[in-house]
């Protein structure tokens, strides 16, 4: 299997990159969200990959990071009727905290706005990984007098996590109201969070997003 390519970015476009490597040229297909985040031509680049064998073809995904790589193999392999097609476009559509959050919250109207995803398709993700998501606090961890100063900082850690991305899904929302497309908001919070941090509260997301 191939974990990654790193090499040059010879070739970029909206939905595919070509990088050089050891006199190789290979061909990604990449969503929109990666597309958006890589170098200039001619820089290094490194893409996670994901590939996928067939008796015809043989195709590489690749992903800016390796959490989305990892959220598009689970979408594949975790959820019925869902190829590799449909869930670039899931990814190139809405955001990976976006996507986590509608996921677990079980918000379908947020999923079937991504391109190429009906209600039914939107309800079977839910249906099949609402439980996986997002990091669980451990339930069996010892009582609160008991728990030591790692795991403290891991529930703490997770705590934050599922702020971060709630803050994030209600400035997603919020744009939705004012009638932007859910890619368009998507995209237009997912900036302001990179300006501003990650862990920016949804008013502050929601104001620089629309340039206030």
């Amino acid at each position: 299997m191939i974990a990654f390519i790193e090499g040059r970015l010879i070739e970029c476009h909206i939905n595919a990159a070509i990088v050089q490597t050891g006199g190789i040229g290979y061909e990604i297909n990449i969503p929109l969200t990666t597309s958006e985040k890589l170098p200039s031509l001619g820089k290094d680049v490194k893409l996670y990959t994901q590939a996928t064998y067939r008796e015809d073809s043989q195709t590489l995904y690749g992903f800016i990071d390796r959490e989305s790589r990892d959220f598009f193999k689970m979408i594949v392999d975790k959820v019925s009727g869902i190829g590799p097609k449909i869930a670039l476009n899931l990814l190139g559509s809405l955001s990976l905290p976006t996507l986590k959050t509608s996921i677990a919250s079980g918000d379908v109207g947020m999923l079937s706005k991504a391109q190429g995803l009906g209600k039914k398709t939107a309800e079977r993700i839910v249906v099949e990984l609402k439980d996986k998501v997002l990091p669980k606090a451990n339930n069996s961890s010892p009582a609160l007098g008991n728990i030591s100063s790692n795991d403290q900082s891991e529930i703490e850690k997770t705590e934050q996590s599922d702020s971060n991305f709630k803050a994030y899904h209600d400035a997603v929302s919020a744009l939705l109201t004012l009638g932007y497309k859910a890619t368009d908001a998507d995209q237009a919070i997912r900036k302001a969070s990179e300006e501003i941090g990650s862990n920016a509260p949804t008013e502050e997301l929601i104001r620089k997003a629309l340039g206030r």
